[in-house]
């Protein structure tokens, strides 16, 4: 990222740029960067922007040879592709021949590191990988946008509100829009405010199931499950949730006596740095051997499903009944 805010100010670009990564708002946000960075703003004759799979590499080169109009770059922006993760021989041969005066800008979710095309960007161009913010840096960010509009907060109330929103900068971004607009007036925002008007995200109410699951308090465990539900989020979905946060506990557990740092530990279980306290405290309610049999039995409920033996919502159903039965081993 630093190398890329170093063309943009120098003004010194690369002839292809691939945007890649989890955090899709940072690279929405570099994407819009460069391309005001190497055309004027409302210039439509030089911009071209494709979208999608069935994007068609030969009209792109053709399109890279033409000279720009009245201006200095001509730019192609490329979204989502598949190009850098299937193979696209097409490009990847032509990389070498893009003229000074184009830029292509793909921004990809996924890559294969081992293809062609990436391996060819990354030595004539720039690959540029937006990840997960760390929690320190998304507090300064989030500190700097309240303060432009005038607003305070505490360190307390900005980890619930970082608790409620997750990670993810885009969610983040609209978080706080809205959170700014309910406290019109106010110089401080409170924890109230927060809880008031931010919205939870549906990992939360997992974790929280799970938590009631440990506690063996089944009612609340259910109740969480029909809420889910209610948000009309599919079965399956809050099954995949439930077996991904018992794998990663199961991993943190394994970690645990290896001695890792905090970020080391959040980054591998692929955990938000501000929540792996709260993972922490849960992984010491299970042995290793619970949280296996729970990853196991999440896999073969899914399987059950899948094969029409029970229906989506009652084998959910039936997993929680099992792990909050007072009498289990769990």
């Amino acid at each position: 990222m630093k190398m890329l805010m170093e063309d943009i100010k120098n003004k010194q670009f690369k002839n292809i740029y691939l945007l890649t990564g989890e955090e899709v708002y940072l690279r929405m946000q570099y994407r819009k960067k460069l391309k005001e960075a190497l055309v004027e703003d409302g210039d439509t004759m030089n911009v071209a922007i494709f979208s999608g799979k069935g994007t068609d590499p030969k009209e792109i080169i053709d399109l890279a040879e033409t000279m720009p109009f009245f201006a200095e770059h001509r730019v192609i922006l490329i979204d989502d592709s598949g190009f850098t993760k299937n193979a696209c021989p097409e490009l990847a041969d032509y990389v070498a021949q893009i003229p000074e005066s184009t830029c292509i800008i793909l921004n990809e979710a996924e890559v294969d590191k081992r293809g062609k095309l990436y391996k060819v960007i990354k030595s004539k161009g720039r690959v540029v990988e937006f990840e997960r913010q760390d929690e320190r840096t998304l507090m300064r960010w989030v500190l700097t946008v309240l303060k432009k509009e005038g607003r305070n907060i505490t360190e307390d109330t900005m980890k619930a509100f970082l608790g409620r929103t997750g990670a993810d900068m885009e969610n983040i971004s609209k978080e706080l829009e809205k959170l700014i607009c309910y406290t019109m007036g106010q110089d401080t925002i409170t924890t109230e405010d927060v809880y008031a008007v931010c919205t939870e995200q549906t990992e939360n109410r997992i974790f929280e199931m799970i938590q009631s699951i440990t506690e063996k308090n089944r009612r609340k465990a259910m109740d969480l499950y029909a809420d889910l539900l209610a948000m009309k989020e599919p079965p399956m979905r809050i099954l995949f949730l439930i077996t991904r946060q018992f794998q990663q506990l199961m991993l943190l557990k394994q970690m645990s006596a290896e001695g890792l740092d905090r970020s080391e530990l959040a980054k591998k279980a692929s955990i938000p740095p501000f929540a792996l306290g709260k993972y922490q405290a849960q992984c010491r309610k299970f042995t290793l051997a619970d949280l296996r049999q729970a990853v196991e039995d999440c896999v073969d409920t899914e399987e059950q499903v899948k094969t029409g033996r029970m229906g989506d919502q009652l084998g959910v159903e039936l997993l929680i009944m099992k792990y909050t039965e007072k009498n289990s081993g769990h």
